[in-house]
């Protein structure tokens, strides 16, 4: 039958010679003792891997882990990536030290079944070998193992080896494979280079897919390069997957600045981190409780670095107890969202403690509100069953969450984070707002920016009760600051929906206002167009007009914008006070002109001087009515309003309209 790879990884777990490398060639047919020093010294010494194909075709990976205490951190980097485990128990000695450290570290990972093989069976009388079983099945109660299969069996002779491959197929039935969705995400356990085929690193996927001609990135070194090709057990693949193990070859990155620690993964994604948020769960067999700022050994993925603990609620934990903490590294590493991780005492080297990943990119919190915050993240995050849940606890956390961070914090590709986005909007849980800055927001904040947008233009209306509202530019630029000018004016345009407010020509007023006529308004600029209109060509300067009105600076100031919004006067070379009257007049003297539009003809016609006909033509040339030839100047009838223009196109308009 042919072999169907599938996405499971099984792992060997037991104390040094208990046989777990001589059953997994029993099973398989290969050695996973590669190395000259381990067949010298009789022992494993790195990880081994082989494929175990099932009676049923099926071939799912077997890692083969160390079993002696000196090498728990090659057992770690092995067990982090496993599904099930095969604890492998010798009949002649029973449980021994590694045999329940490795099953407390297997509890900390994560795994949740397996089962158990009795080995060298064929040295032991039949009652020794009860007496063994009965010590196995005491030692099992109240770990994931209790009540799995316990199969004895012979290596050298075959005893059993039937049954325990049925196991096998039954344990194999019930783990459900890994998902195959998401980013890429492999812990990189060896790396070497090989002729003809460049580096190759090895590892089991976490997550995703990976195929040839894909572009990947090392971290933490940030080392960019091309999948070239890719084996799983030996057999060149086009494509492999998450439960797998597989040997990559990358183009365009050395060996040498490669090795055990390092993770291969998808661009743009994930990140190296020295800090992670996490549920902390120190063992109930620890020698004494974990103290704040206390130095360890930190086992995630293939990383074996020091570590400080960070508690956020007290500054001890008990041993048996769980609580949110951070995890602050001395060095960059790479973790993986809910990924799991071991911690041993700094010295002496002892198994204590794990955990999981819940937030990968911490920072240190300042003071007292800031830790709580922390912590209230943390139990959130632990109880959240989907991304889509994981995406609403970080923009409540945080209140305003760009894009690009949820992609990073979240560990998805920006399409799947606005999806997960418009679910949420959907539920009103969190508003989503696009500009140059892609952001989430809060129900609270969304609550807290609306309320200050309210007063602003409640208080504007009250100050400027004939204008139509207040213009959305002012409002990016003080109630929305933290907003480009795009993401305001989607922040408003959500209001508008809502029916808050209005957005009408630029302008934002509140759902419920209505422009006023202010009788003080009024008064005051038929104050100024009576002033325009006796100066004519000669437009009052603003200093002027606000002496004859004896209005304070502020009182002038509000006044002008009225009428400048209304449409009343325009302000010309930044001083004088131009009426829409006195434009129109302007424009029907030019339209007598023929080719002679110079500014000593003006003037003339105008009775006025020059210092006020330049800047008034240059007014004029700013609206696109007229257009500067030299000295003289063209005016372009098609962009004067059509009760001005008559009807003439473009270019010099004759001096007479002809007769019908």
């Amino acid at each position: 039958m042919e072999g169907r790879e599938i996405s499971l990884v099984l792992g060997t777990a037991g104390h040094i010679d208990h046989g777990k490398t001589t059953l997994v060639k029993a099973l398989t047919g290969v050695d996973c003792d590669r190395l000259r020093e381990e067949k010298k010294r009789g022992i494993t010494i790195e990880l081994g891997f082989a494929p175990l194909k099932l009676e049923d075709g099926r071939i799912v990976s077997i890692v083969d882990v160390p079993g002696h205490e000196r090498f728990i951190r090659q057992m770690v980097a092995g067990a982090s990536g496993i599904d099930a485990v095969l604890l492998v128990i010798a009949a002649d000695e029973g449980v021994m030290p590694q045999t329940r450290e490795h099953l407390e570290i297997l509890r900390l990972l994560g795994v949740r079944d397996g089962l158990v093989a009795v080995t060298k069976t064929d040295g032991v009388d039949g009652e020794f070998l009860e007496l063994v079983l009965e010590d196995i099945e005491e030692f099992l109660e109240g770990t994931f193992l209790e009540g799995k299969a316990v199969v004895p069996v012979s290596a050298y002779s075959g005893d059993n080896l039937p049954l325990l491959l049925k196991e096998l197929v039954r344990l194999v039935d019930r783990v459900p494979p890994r998902s195959r969705k998401g980013p890429f995400f492999l812990p990189v356990d060896r790396a070497f280079p090989v002729a003809g085929f460049g580096t190759v690193v090895t590892g089991t996927g976490y997550r995703g897919e990976l195929s040839a001609g894909q572009e990947g990135v090392i971290l933490p070194s940030r080392v960019e390069g091309r999948i070239r090709s890719l084996q799983v057990h030996g057999s060149a693949v086009e494509t492999a997957w998450a439960g797998q193990r597989m040997a990559v070859s990358i183009g365009g990155v050395s060996a040498e600045d490669l090795g055990r620690g390092d993770v291969l993964c998808e661009k743009g994604i994930y990140a190296p981190t020295t800090c992670f948020e996490c549920e902390l769960r120190l063992l109930e067999s620890a020698p004494s409780p974990l103290k704040h700022w206390q130095r360890v050994r930190l086992h995630i993925g293939t990383s074996d670095v020091t570590a400080r603990i960070a508690l956020l609620e007290s500054p001890l934990v008990q041993p048996g107890e769980t609580v949110p903490a951070q995890i602050v590294a001395e060095e960059e590493l790479v973790c993986l969202l809910n990924q799991r991780f071991v911690l041993r005492r700094y010295s002496p080297l002892e198994t204590i403690a794990g955990g999981r990943v819940l937030f990968p990119y911490a920072a240190k919190p300042r003071g007292k509100t800031a830790r709580k915050l922390c912590a209230d993240r943390v139990r959130s995050l632990a109880g959240a069953a989907s991304s889509g849940e994981r995406l609403a606890v970080l923009i409540n956390s945080f209140g305003m969450l760009d894009l690009d961070d949820a992609v990073r914090f979240l560990q998805e590709r920006p399409q799947e984070i606005l999806r997960l986005g418009e679910k949420l909007a959907s539920r009103r849980t969190a508003l989503f707002l696009s500009g140059e800055r892609k952001v989430f927001l809060s129900p609270g904040q969304t609550q807290r920016l609306e309320e200050e947008l309210t007063r602003y233009l409640r208080d504007f209306h009250a100050s400027q009760p004939s204008r139509r509202g207040a213009p959305a530019d002012e409002i990016a630029l003080s109630v929305l600051r933290e907003f480009d000018s795009r993401t305001a004016r989607s922040f408003m345009e959500n209001m508008a929906r809502e029916g808050t407010i209005h957005l009408i020509d630029g302008r934002a007023a509140l759902a419920d206002f209505t422009p006023r006529d202010d009788a003080a308004f009024a008064e005051n600029s038929q104050k100024v167009l009576s002033l325009c209109r006796e100066r004519g060509f000669q437009p009052p300067p603003i200093a002027e007009a606000r002496e004859v009105l004896k209005l304070d600076e502020k009182s002038f100031s509000l006044l002008l914008k009225g009428m400048r919004d209304t449409g009343m006067v325009s302000l010309v070379a930044g001083e004088f006070l131009f009426t829409r009257e006195t434009e129109e007049h302007l424009l029907s003297l030019l339209l007598r002109e023929k080719n002679d539009i110079s500014l000593a003809r003006i003037r003339d016609l105008t009775g006025s001087t020059r210092k006020f006909i330049l800047p008034l033509l240059e007014y004029l040339d700013s609206k696109g009515y007229t257009r500067r030839v030299g000295d003289k100047r063209v005016l372009l009838a098609s962009k004067l309003p059509g009760h001005i223009s008559g009807g003439y196109g473009e270019g010099v308009v004759p001096a007479e309209k002809p007769e019908n």
